[in-house]
């Protein structure tokens, strides 16, 4: 069976937040081979038994009142493009979402969310090349050089600080944030 397909979070395989598993979905209560194992904000607890389908079509949210993601979150609370309420509304009822340890926060941009492209360190980053390094950089505020070099350096996607990496669905600029416990 094929995964559905998340607009806001393009793989949710390789960011290690759907993850094959033969658990029985308390939504539809089906094992389908793959489960959500994201943060679920709800007044019950739902860790990883709830399949991608379920959260895809929208059942998850409807039928359990749970959200994937601070709505607060979406475009930054204001410090980003605001976007239509349907597209607030995917992303935080029908999207995975990631965990952080400060509140999260979705990129957005051209009056759209941005695909989440996952937690990456210097390596990763280096990977996407100067303009995600520059988009990180720009969010962190480090004008100084050296400063910025020891600061990227110890980016560790498993660790202490890293960074959360979106790319505009529309033109392609790449958004995001760092974090640190």
């Amino acid at each position: 069976m094929e995964l559905p397909t998340f607009r806001y979070h393009p793989d949710p395989i390789g960011t290690g937040r759907v993850k094959v598993s033969d658990t029985i979905c308390v939504v539809c209560r089906q094992a389908r081979g793959y489960v959500y194992t994201g943060h679920v904000y709800s007044r019950k607890e739902y860790a990883d038994c709830i399949c991608p389908w379920c959260m895809a079509d929208g059942s998850a949210h409807e039928k359990l009142q749970v959200i994937f993601f601070d709505d607060l979150g979406v475009g930054y609370g204001g410090h980003r493009e605001e976007v239509p309420q349907a597209v607030v509304d995917e992303i935080v009822f029908r999207t995975p979402g990631f965990s952080s340890w400060q509140p999260g926060k979705w990129f957005t941009h051209c009056k759209d969310g941005a695909a989440f492209l996952g937690r990456v360190g210097f390596e990763e980053l280096k990977a996407y090349g100067e303009e995600a390094i520059e988009a990180i950089r720009d969010d962190t505020g480090l004008g100084d050089d050296d400063e910025w070099e020891e600061f990227f350096e110890k980016l560790d996607k498993d660790g202490a600080p890293r960074a959360y990496l979106f790319r505009c669905l529309h033109c392609g600029t790449y958004g995001g944030y760092t974090d640190t416990d």
